[in-house]
């Protein structure tokens, strides 16, 4: 009788993963009892929906993703809540007798069997192989997760605080260990991308950013006050006794059944320590390069610019406007075995498979420029210096690049060209610049118009002039409404709005003759270079953003 193929050789058979990588996670498997095809997503040998689609075919179960899959209302009405929590099963549909299930383990006999007892009516079982993440999230999203909050604040209305118990992370008996973790846990869920603790004379104010505006989500009594700054000061491992002075740490926390990192930063008020975290999600911090929203033209001289083996590569922007994102896209995409990609940050905050991240720390001279001078004795062929601030690091950076090395650097300015006369201004001369300025990205975040409530119109004069748009032409632009999906705002996600400058040989000998930012614009203009403001429009026409929303974010004077 022939001997069964198992999994991992099967992997191996067919490429995925190495021999290596296979004993690796086959010992990790066995230190920590989970099952092959988590550990080897976990580390990073397969990608979620690859492991899926592969156990899937391997044990002979179909799979498929939540994302976007709205169960049937009966469906749910099958499975109670503490069940599908308990078992990590979410019920999609029921048709013809059907039942179809998601689930992590579809091939466990026991758990199916569980499932048949559980049900109340005779239906056919259909299991299907689900991430793990995926169930959890989509438990969370239709079983009504929220209502634990409010919940949680009646427990502690008819209670007492043991602020002792709030130093240790495992105590759930208090309801504000419980708290903490809901608003953290809400703040993910509903894609925020920072927390807001903020302490008034008789209450507490919570407001999340979401898609880059800050909304005001709770209002809770000033006398959970102290248990709040408690709890949040434990978990980012913070001072307990300092109040008087900032302090800045870092947390974890397993939302959704995925690691979520928050920077913490505490900073003295009039009404006490207000606390600000910043939410890193891993998953949706590294991007494929090809879903940042890039228009053909624009994707087509991004991918040139970082074809080229030398030179630096600058993306500028405010703070907030999703530089970090388009960096760690760029150099995802890469990333390679056959490259050693380096990294000077500050601080870390999406660790990467295979690419060496460095943290700078100028309390013990760690400093930007220090870091650069030691990255370049590491034999690298690729390096991202996180910010440049000042000559030296400027200088460091355009001299690694000078020898041999591709650099990638963020710089603070409001448009592309504007990078020339700030670079300028802090010390770097032009005979440095030219022929190592591979190019320039500019970036801003604008809101997404929500799908599910966005309204038609037929734009009026001064839109049509603005916009360019003929008069005889027919043309349909979109404003928003509000409803329940996007809380009641209009807007629903964020995209991308790029400025490209790839620097030709003309514009290196006209930055080396002196030539002004202004003629080194026209020079571009001239050579088809859109502006941000351009790129923009585009947005509007498509129907994807509003004017007002690209107004916040770009000066519309220029159409004037």
């Amino acid at each position: 009788m022939a001997r069964p193929v198992r999994l991992g050789d099967k992997l191996v058979d067919g490429g995925w993963i190495t021999p290596d990588q296979l004993r690796i996670a086959l010992t990790e498997q066995k230190l920590t009892g989970g099952k092959l095809g988590e550990v080897l997503v976990q580390l990073s040998f397969l990608k979620e929906n690859e492991a899926l689609e592969l156990i899937g075919d391997a044990v002979g179960i179909s799979s498929m993703s939540l994302i976007g899959v709205v169960p049937d209302a009966e469906a749910i009405l099958l499975i109670s809540e503490p069940f599908a929590r308990s078992n990590q099963v979410m019920p999609i549909s029921l048709k013809d007798g059907q039942f179809k299930i998601a689930m992590a383990s579809p091939d466990d006999i026991l758990l199916l069997d569980k499932i048949r007892r559980h049900l109340q009516v005779d239906v056919r079982l259909e299991p299907v192989l689900v991430a793990e993440t995926e169930v959890q999230n989509a438990i969370d999203h239709y079983y009504g997760y929220e209502l634990s909050i409010d919940g949680i604040l009646r427990e502690i209305e008819t209670g007492n605080i043991d602020t002792a118990s709030l130093h240790d992370q495992n105590e759930y008996s208090q309801p504000m260990v419980r708290l903490v973790d809901a608003i953290l846990t809400d703040a993910v869920k509903r894609d925020a991308s920072d927390i807001h603790f903020e302490p008034e004379d008789y209450y507490i104010r919570i407001r999340y950013r979401m898609d880059g505006v800050l909304q005001e989500v709770r209002l809770l009594h000033k006398m959970l006050w102290s248990a709040l700054v408690v709890r949040l000061k434990v978990m980012a491992r913070l001072d307990l006794t300092d109040q008087r002075m900032p302090q800045d740490g870092r947390m974890e926390l397993i939302v959704h059944g995925r690691q979520i990192d928050f920077r913490v930063s505490s900073l003295p008020g009039v009404h006490g320590e207000n606390f600000v975290l910043r939410i890193l999600d891993r998953e949706k911090g590294i991007v494929p390069l090809e879903e940042l929203g890039l228009d053909a033209k624009n994707y087509q001289e991004l991918k040139l610019m970082m074809a080229r083996p030398t030179g630096i590569l600058l993306v500028t922007g405010p703070t907030g406007s999703g530089k970090t994102t388009t960096l760690y896209s760029m150099l995802n995409s890469l990333n390679d075995v056959g490259v050693n990609i380096m990294t000077l940050e500050d601080p870390i905050e999406y660790p990467m498979t295979m690419i060496r991240q460095t943290a700078v720390n100028e309390e013990i001279g760690m400093t930007f420029a220090a870091g650069i001078r030691a990255l370049l004795r590491q034999d690298p062929d690729i390096i991202l210096i996180g910010e440049i601030r000042d000559t030296e690091t400027a200088e460091m950076a355009l001299r690694a690049a000078m020898t041999g090395h591709q650099v990638f650097a963020t710089l603070h300015t409001n448009s592309a060209i504007g990078a020339i006369p700030r670079l300028l201004d802090i010390g770097v001369s032009p005979s440095i610049m030219s022929g190592n300025l591979i190019g320039i990205v500019a970036q801003r975040l604008a809101r997404r118009l929500c799908p599910a409530c966005k309204v038609s119109y037929v734009p009026e004069e001064f839109e049509r002039d603005l916009l360019g748009i003929e008069v005889d032409a027919t043309v349909t632009l979109y404003k928003p409404k509000g409803c329940s999906v996007c809380n009641e705002t209009g807007y629903k996600g964020r995209l991308a709005v790029l400025e490209i400058l790839r620097f030709t040989d003309e514009m290196d000998s006209l930055l080396l003759q002196g030539g002004s930012q202004h003629q080194i614009l026209e020079l571009a203009l001239e050579n088809g270079h859109l502006s941000m403001l351009q790129n923009s429009l585009r947005w509007i026409r498509s129907g994807d953003t509003t004017l007002d929303e690209i107004s916040r974010i770009v000066d519309l004077t220029e159409l004037v």
